[in-house]
């Protein structure tokens, strides 16, 4: 029913009703940081989407694991995190590719281009009519975004939470994009699942 979600990306998203959130993070693991994000969702017994790339993933299985063991959904996110716009098709397709066997290697066993949880995010959301046809062509969901906290820019924590905060107020529901990779994100989380506690949030969690 949703093949490419998020409105900052698509011309349609989920369905989220008022106070409706889904956390979503990228590019993990990575063990300096990703652990605390995980230990920050238990806390609050919140579950999310990592999208993680397949050559992280290949490194650190055991963290690959336990994201799942957790009950947190995965979501994939090429093998090395390049721009898919910028190189030839048939690479694009490779990166694509080796990302969802890489990922599901570790997590079942099997290297297969079919994943088992049929989502993917685009590296800084550049797809391509091709490779969005070929993922369609797979029923493989899209997701985009519909705000973010901007932690790509090294923002302080402060300023961080701030921004974030700022735009949940605007938008009120949407699927929303960290990065479990970032420091001041790792800083921020705890104070930010509690702001959405505090002010009647839900968080959403997608499974397929």
């Amino acid at each position: 029913s949703f093949p490419q979600i998020g409105s900052k990306n698509f011309p349609q998203t989920l369905p989220l009703r008022d106070h409706e959130v889904v956390l979503t993070f990228d590019d993990g693991p990575w063990p300096p940081t990703t652990p605390k994000v995980l230990a920050a969702l238990q806390k609050e017994c919140v579950l999310a989407t990592f999208f993680v790339i397949g050559k992280p993933a290949m490194e650190h299985p055991a963290l690959l694991r336990r994201i799942a063991a957790e009950g947190h959904t995965i979501g994939h996110h090429t093998w090395t995190h390049f721009s898919l716009m910028r190189m030839p098709q048939a690479d694009a397709f490779k990166e694509i590719d080796d990302g969802i066997a890489a990922v599901e290697k570790v997590l079942h066993g099997v290297a297969s281009t079919t994943p088992e949880t049929p989502f993917f995010r685009f590296p800084g959301f550049e797809d391509t009519p091709a490779t969005l046809d070929l993922l369609r062509s797979r029923g493989i969901v899209v997701f985009g975004a519909d705000f973010w906290a901007n932690d790509w820019d090294h923002l302080t924590p402060k300023a961080e939470l701030r921004l974030l905060t700022w735009r949940l107020r605007v938008a009120r529901k949407g699927i929303i994009l960290l990065h479990d990779t970032q420091r001041s994100t790792v800083a921020i989380l705890p104070a930010f699942l509690r702001y959405l506690r505090d002010n009647h949030y839900r968080v959403v969690h997608l499974v397929p």
